[in-house]
């Protein structure tokens, strides 16, 4: 069979190794870092006298992101995978409404948890409603990657607070941009996918193990047609003698590795997502997760009954310039703002990761600079979450890319396989 480099190994990298490991193609990965997994991994970090392994930021993911679970099945963790029905919307003073679907079905499910929700006024869910059906009716408007999340918003009369503690609190999560900032189209698949289409589609996956162990020895050991090479740079293309080759790398790595292929990434701009990790001395919530309402910090994941919290903020420019102690100070003067019990609790330790490249920015326009699989060499692909995949830089995006990849090869090979699952419609 022939025999295929790729070189990074994080979720597109490694999701095209597994489909063509599965393939029968030989595979050899390569990873500059001493672990996998990318921007979605775990690794021990010193935190005074003691250690602890630690995710660099929650990653979550929703049913609809059916090519990262093919993925997972692949590698044999999708067990590790918890999902939850309900999720939990804070207030400042911790009042709290939750949001789960009814008995009506979609795109009505979600219809009872809004007429209850305290965290919205009666204007505020009409709004809502509007916009809603709006998106639904709307969803193949030829403009919405030349305009802006917000300016739709605007366009359909939404509320200033319906768009504060709803709209941007899903979307800047899901997308990592601002309103004002990322394309609608964007917008729309995230609402649309997650939210509309079916009533089991929003349900929120959070991996109950740290991330790089969802892609641990184990999950290779049946296939020892790949091969995972940690701790080893690729400094050329012609640096191993491979009969195809996958960059699965971010854009400004892969234009800087590989001059010959010309790629203009020049329209491409970063967004940083930052992970906020306090441990306490005694549990401060029973909550498995919950969203922050009016705040910097966006939303919280219990990951030990209570006594550690993780924390999320996604499009964090506004914590690019703070140091470590200014953003643990905000994050627990915030936390404690939700959950009374931190109030009484003691820190007992944190730590601040800052992803500033954490994802290309989703910008309208942006569509027509994203490249596809193939390049002008016909025996070099291109895998990542910032290439064409039809998804914004989410671990789903990051997959279909590494598929996408993976299926460009086989049909290069004169072997064409599918390996891509189709959206849910």
């Amino acid at each position: 069979m022939p025999s295929v480099l790729i070189i990074g190994g994080g979720l597109a990298g490694l999701s095209a190794a597994a489909a063509l490991g599965d393939a029968g193609f030989n595979v050899d990965l390569h990873e500059a870092r001493a672990f996998l997994g990318g921007r979605a991994t775990s690794y021990r970090v010193g935190l005074g006298d003691e250690t602890e392994v630690i995710d660099n930021c929650q990653h979550v993911l929703l049913r609809c992101c059916v090519n990262l679970l093919d993925f997972y099945g692949r590698l044999g963790v999708r067990d590790r995978i918890r999902f939850h029905r309900e999720f939990y919307f804070l207030e400042p003073g911790g009042r709290t409404s939750v949001l789960r679907r009814g008995v009506l079905p979609a795109p009505l499910h979600f219809s009872g948890s809004f007429l209850a929700a305290r965290w919205l006024g009666l204007a505020d869910k009409l709004a809502l409603a509007r916009g809603l059906l709006a998106l639904r009716r709307e969803r193949h408007r030829e403009d919405l990657d030349r305009i802006t999340m917000l300016q739709w918003l605007r366009e359909h009369r939404q509320t200033p607070r319906a768009i504060e503690r709803f709209w941007r609190q899903v979307l800047v999560s899901a997308v990592n941009e601002e309103l004002d900032r990322m394309a609608a189209r964007h917008g729309f698949q995230v609402f649309w996918l997650g939210f509309l289409c079916s009533n089991w589609s929003y349900e929120m996956g959070v991996p109950n193990v740290p991330l790089g162990d969802l892609y641990g020895e184990a999950a290779w050991a049946g296939r020892p047609n790949v091969r995972i090479h940690t701790r080893s740079q690729v400094e050329s293309l012609g640096q191993h003698g491979a009969d195809f080759k996958i960059l699965a790398l971010p854009f400004e790595r892969a234009a800087a590795l590989a001059p010959e292929l010309g790629l203009d990434v020049a329209a491409f701009e970063h967004s940083p997502i930052t992970g906020v990790h306090l441990w306490f001395d005694r549990p401060v919530t029973a909550l498995p997760h919950g969203t922050l309402l009016d705040r910097t910090m966006q939303w919280f994941f219990n990951k030990d009954g209570g006594r550690y919290l993780q924390l999320v903020v996604s499009a964090s420019r506004s914590l690019a310039g703070l140091g470590r102690a200014e953003v643990l100070d905000l994050a627990l003067q915030e936390i404690r703002e939700f959950l009374p019990e931190a109030r009484r609790a003691q820190l007992v330790k944190g730590h601040v990761v800052k992803e500033i490249r954490a994802t290309f920015s989703a910008t309208p326009g942006m569509e027509s600079s994203r490249p596809g699989a193939e390049t002008e060499l016909g025996d070099v692909f291109l895998a990542g979450d910032w290439t064409r995949t039809g998804w914004p830089a989410t671990m789903e995006g990051a997959v279909r890319s590494g598929y996408l990849a993976a299926e460009a090869v086989t049909r290069a090979a004169g072997q064409p396989e599918r390996f891509l699952v189709p959206d849910v419609e």
